[in-house]
């Protein structure tokens, strides 16, 4: 490789997580009631491989050149049968990542009513859809559970190869488990995460009271 190839390797390259396999985007459905916002939320179909049964936002990987907005309109309206047209997206939240796996966008939308009465949960992926109010996620902070990551180095690490002992202080961590129930229902996991973070966001744009 020359200089000049060089120079224009990273010119056009649109930085990315380091060590990221997948990308995936979900939408986080906004949608207005008589009591006032809710969150609408799915019940993954027991059938599913992964995390059957479990409360999740409409959403899925992205495809090639698809961006994080395509992505979760797309995966609502295979799954929620909602069309793109009813959506109106508000941006981007912050995203998370599990290291050398994946990255996940959450896009905040607000369904209109006409959305709403065209929704027709794929029985495939969808076992059944409910809303949340958004009071009661305000009201009720959720319990917090947190474990502990812990390095598990092989036991052949080439410790004297690379110039440090086998007692190195190799870096773990804390993970954090929101967890909400709402009548026989889980909000966790990743969802719950991002149910937290979108609460954090919407409470710093609050008016401060004592201002």
């Amino acid at each position: 490789m020359n200089r000049k190839t060089l120079k224009t390797l990273w010119q056009d390259h649109e930085p990315g997580l380091l060590g990221r396999k997948y990308d995936y985007a979900v939408l986080c459905p906004f949608v207005e009631k008589g009591d006032g916002l809710h969150l609408l939320f799915e019940v993954r179909s027991a059938s599913l491989r992964r995390q059957g049964g479990q409360v999740c936002f409409p959403g899925g990987r992205m495809e090639p050149g698809e961006t994080a907005e395509q992505c979760a309109l797309r995966e609502t309206e295979e799954e929620l049968q909602i069309p793109a047209a009813h959506i109106q997206l508000l941006g981007r939240t912050d995203y998370l990542c599990q290291p050398g796996k994946f990255s996940l966008q959450p896009v905040p939308g607000l369904v209109d009513g006409a959305g709403l009465r065209a929704m027709r949960p794929s029985p495939a992926e969808v076992e059944e859809v409910f809303t949340v109010p958004l009071e009661f996620f305000q009201s009720h902070p959720p319990k917090i559970y947190v474990y502990t990551l812990e390095p598990d180095v092989p036991p052949d690490f080439p410790y004297d190869a690379v110039g440090v002992p086998p007692t190195y202080p190799w870096e773990g961590g804390e993970a954090e488990v929101p967890i909400w129930r709402w009548e026989g229902r889980a909000v966790w996991g990743l969802t719950g995460r991002i149910v937290k973070n979108l609460l954090e966001t919407m409470g710093e744009a609050l008016p401060d009271k004592n201002s």
